[in-house]
Order: C-alpha cells, then sequence, then structure tokens
C-alpha cells in the first residue's frame, strides 16, 4: 500500500481539485481509488491557510509509483484483531461496572466475542437521561444518580465529544474506536480529521445504537442499577450487591465507573482494595466570542464557509510555579453545569457537532497534587474537590457563579457582562470566583491569562467571562492494578479514567478494549 502525504490545497479546493493533485502527483491518466488518512490545516501563514492531506491507496507497480513521487511511501495496512479465546472456564457472565467510554467499549468487545456481558449503569439511558438533564438546567432539579457525569455514555456524552488522544498505540485499538463509532452513526471525517469530534448531539445517538447491538449480540444492560458492595473469598471477587437490595453472582468484574463515582470509591475502600489518592487539576470556565477566537487562528477576514470553527491548545507557568492549561477546549459551544451531588456545583463544557454556539470555552487548570491536600488519605483528593464545589454552590446559591476577568483580579462581584454574553446550560448568576478556589490557582490562572494573550490577542480581554468551578478534570483517584489489568484482588479490573488510567473518551474506549481482551486471553465464553 502507497501513503502520500504532503498533499497540500487552498481552504476552497473541491474533491475533484483533490482528485487531480493525487493523480498529478503519480503521474497517472486516472484518478485510482484512495483513502483519506488524516486532513489537518495549516494556519502558520496567514491568511494563506492550506489543508493538508494525507491518502492511502493500493495499485500495481507500487515501487514505480513511489519513484515518480518524493511524497509517497511504502506503508503496511494494519487492522485491530481479538486475542483467541482462553481455556479456562467462566463461572458467571463478565459483569461491568457502569457504561461510559470504557465500560461501553469493553463490553462491546466481549459481546462480539459471544461472552454475554452484563452492564449496570446507576444512571439513564441515554435518551432519558437527555429529559432529566434539560430539566435540571431548566429548574435546578438534580437527579444524583442521572446527571451530566452519571448515565449512559458517561461524562463524555455531555461534551465536546472530541476524539483525539495522546495513547501511543500500536495495536490499532484507536482506529477502531474511531471506525465503530462511524459504522453506529458518527460522521466518518472523525477517520481523517486532525482533532476529530462527534459533538454531543450525534455522539448521543451513536452510543443508543451501540447498546442495541451489544443486546442484540447477548448481552445485557440494566439501567438505575449501582453497584453498592462486593464480596471477597480467598482473595477472589465472589459476589456484588446491587442496589442495596441484592446479591448475585460474580465472575469477572469490571470497576469502569467514571472520574465521578465517589460513592463506589469510598465503598471499595472500605472493602480495602489498593487504591491511592493522584494528581488533577482544578480551575475555571472562561468563554471568549467565537469570531474572536476564529480570526486569531485564521487571520482576520478568514474565509468562513471554508474552516471549521478554530480551537487552541494553551500552557504556561505561572509566577507560583504552577502549571497553567487549557483543557477540554470546546469551540463555538457551552458552558453547563455538571453538578452530580447536591448542594456542590461543577462545570464543564459542551459542543454541537456544528460548534455554532456564539461564544468558545475552554477550562483554564492549574495543576493541584496529593502535598495541596491536605491529608495523605487515598481520597483526599475527593475531599479537597468537595470543598471548592461547595464554595462554588454557596456562592452561586445553587446557580453558576460567573465573573469578568477584570472583576476576578479586581476580587469584586461583576454588575453586568461587557459586549457579549455567556453560552450557558443552567442558570447563572454573578459571584466572585476568588472564593471559590485556592489563592494560588486564582493567582496562577490570572498570570497564564496575560500570558495566552500574547498568544492569543484578547485572551486576557477584560470581559472575558469566567465562571467556576471545574474540579473533574481527571480521577483524583487510582485504583492500583498490575500489568495483566487486575487488582490484587482477583477477577477485579479496575478500568478507565474513574479508575486512573485515561483521559478523555479515547483513552477510556481503549483501556475498556485492554481489559476485554485480557479477559477473553483468560477465559472461553459460557455455553
Amino acid at each position: 500500500m502507497i501513503q502520500i502525504s504532503q498533499i497540500k490545497l487552498p481552504v476552497s479546493h473541491t474533491k475533484k481539485d483533490l482528485d487531480n493533485k493525487i493523480k498529478k502527483l503519480l503521474g497517472l491518466k486516472e484518478v485510482p481509488e484512495y483513502r483519506i488518512k488524516k486532513q489537518s490545516i495549516d494556519a502558520r501563514k496567514k491568511p494563506d491557510i492550506k489543508y493538508i492531506y494525507t491518502v492511502e491507496l493500493s495499485m500495481t507497480q507500487e515501487q514505480k509509483l513511489i519513484k515518480r513521487c518524493r511524497q509517497a511511501s511504502m506503508i503496511q495496512e494494519k487492522a485491530y484483531k481479538l486475542p483467541a479465546c482462553g481455556e479456562q472456564k467462566l463461572s458467571s457472565r463478565p459483569l461491568i461496572v457502569g457504561m461510559g467510554p470504557a465500560g461501553l467499549f469493553c463490553g462491546y468487545l466481549l459481546a462480539k466475542a459471544g461472552y454475554r456481558p452484563v452492564i449496570i449503569e446507576r444512571g439513564e439511558a441515554v435518551e432519558n437521561r437527555v429529559k432529566t438533564i434539560e430539566e435540571f438546567w431548566q429548574t435546578g432539579k438534580l437527579d444524583p444518580a442521572s446527571n451530566v457525569q452519571f448515565g449512559e455514555g458517561g461524562a463524555g456524552t455531555f461534551s465536546d465529544g472530541k476524539l483525539n488522544t495522546l495513547v501511543k498505540d500500536k495495536m490499532q485499538r484507536n482506529q477502531f474506536v474511531l471506525e465503530t463509532f462511524v459504522h453506529f452513526g458518527a460522521p466518518e471525517e472523525i477517520l481523517y480529521t486532525a482533532k476529530p469530534h462527534i459533538g454531543t448531539d450525534l455522539l448521543r445517538q451513536v452510543i443508543k445504537n451501540m447498546r442495541e447491538e451489544i443486546l442484540s449480540l447477548g448481552g445485557e444492560v440494566r439501567f438505575e442499577t449501582m453497584l453498592t458492595d462486593i464480596k471477597i473469598s480467598k482473595g477472589s471477587i465472589c459476589s456484588v450487591e446491587l442496589n442495596k437490595s441484592g446479591w448475585m453472582e460474580a465472575g469477572p468484574v469490571v470497576l469502569a465507573v467514571g472520574h465521578s463515582a465517589r460513592d463506589t470509591f469510598q465503598m471499595l475502600y472500605e472493602k480495602k482494595i489498593p487504591m491511592s489518592s493522584k494528581s488533577f487539576a482544578i480551575g475555571v470556565r472562561v468563554e471568549h466570542p467565537r469570531e474572536m477566537i476564529n480570526a486569531s487562528q485564521y487571520g482576520e477576514g478568514y474565509p468562513k464557509e471554508h474552516l471549521p470553527t478554530a480551537s487552541y491548545k494553551l500552557t504556561a507557568k505561572a509566577e507560583n510555579g504552577r502549571n497553567v492549561y487549557s483543557f477540554c477546549m470546546c469551540p463555538g459551544g457551552y458552558v453547563v453545569n455538571a453538578s452530580s451531588e447536591a448542594e456542590r456545583l461543577v462545570v464543564n463544557g459542551m459542543s454541537n457537532h456544528d460548534r455554532m454556539a456564539d461564544t468558545s470555552n475552554s477550562a483554564i487548570i492549574v495543576n493541584v497534587t496529593p502535598e495541596d491536600y491536605g491529608s495523605a488519605h487515598p481520597l483526599a483528593g475527593v475531599e479537597f474537590q468537595r470543598k471548592w464545589e461547595a464554595k462554588a454552590y454557596e456562592e452561586g446559591k445553587g446557580r453558576i457563579p460567573v465573573q469578568l476577568l477584570c472583576d476576578l483580579e479586581k476580587n469584586q462581584i461583576s454588575k453586568g457582562f461587557g459586549s457579549f454574553f455567556p453560552s450557558m446550560k443552567g442558570k447563572n448568576c454573578f459571584g466572585n470566583l476568588n472564593n471559590c478556589l485556592p489563592d494560588y490557582v486564582v493567582s496562577a490562572i490570572i498570570h497564564g491569562m496575560h500570558q495566552f494573550d500574547h498568544k492569543i490577542h484578547g485572551f486576557a480581554r477584560p470581559d472575558t467571562i469566567i465562571s467556576g468551578v471545574e474540579t473533574r478534570t481527571s480521577s483524583p483517584v487510582r485504583i492500583q492494578r498490575n500489568e495483566q489489568f487486575e487488582s490484587e484482588i482477583r477477577n477485579l479490573f479496575p478500568c478507565g479514567e474513574g479508575a486512573g488510567y485515561a483521559g478523555g473518551i479515547t483513552s477510556a474506549a481503549m483501556d475498556g478494549m485492554k481489559v476485554a481482551e485480557e479477559i477473553i486471553r483468560r477465559y472461553e465464553p459460557m455455553d
């Protein structure tokens, strides 16, 4: 197979232009069949912005064609493969706790391989979950079991739906995740865009379609069902309690609980499951006009009809030594109330597929470590999160507290918005975010904002809208596991973001796949 890279075309190009470019590079009379491997944007020489393509094709006389084109090279086609089944008999069907990306993909692989997994999810099916969350945003009535954090699809369902990952992947798991999403209804463009995303509006149906496939393959999904206790015998998990109302025998148990399953973390700690606190980051959401970010990234007068809503990624070192960086950037998106506990408030970002909300937002966060938590307890990071979420709830009286950057710097409550307004899901009110975060975090954010202004002019504009608090950037806990993905308690497999082994939809899905592979290697399906 041939790969041709660095194919540059103007942003206004058509498919025919790409066809002709490939034909010309290879010295062919006819356009060959090809597959786009990657599409990215080069905006370094504004306003001369280019799309850059990498394509793959298979033809006869490939070595001869490569000699004609310096941008061409030979590659070996690779595909993801499931391992062979083990010979040990399962005593019970695999149980997966949580139906976020890790649990969903673990369950999907096991179902495809004939293991008929049982998946439990404390929240609702996604179609019901959407209604519950919309009601919460309108009324403030929180369902602690089904919200932006809990429910089918996990927290990523109500996010931007970004699918890029930094995880090194030699097994083609990343490609499998993207192809699976496309198979179940995601846009085909996610297979090749440099920064793929689905969008919360489309991701919901994709997840529902995956669930229906798992069911058709013999799997079982139980919504509004929570893991409330476990029994251990001779160093191995033997049974689990569901909803405090009944026990079931356990075979392999996959803990794919998500980063907000604080009650589950507590139960596991009490059962002496090895775990430790870990570093994460906290901060705020910042909003700017979508057009301001676009103009900064693409240049004034950029061709709007040919370019997507712009994104950014920013990092800085604050004067106090803390790392400050943007996280979970949502181009043309919304800041959402993502609370999951009563009288505690946390925000997140969310975008639809078109990314056409009036503002673009991002978390601006600061690293915190176990030394900041005030305790060596494994769950000290959880209590650290809760402390600042409670202060945010109090500051906003249950609403999202918002503040202009200029007033954050003056330590005063804002009296009104500037030249633009927030794009939010959930009620908001003005408050002082200095009261909602540690002093060292606030000072680092302010310093970072002004450093970022050198990269994106206007980033530190006085009327930048800030909301808080963002505390669920990653799990504050790591549930220990060995190289076979297993706790020291046998047949218990900590997995995904909640267990401390992933950070985003794709990496969590890939971690779920790794655990499924390990179960398949050990066991053969039940009759």
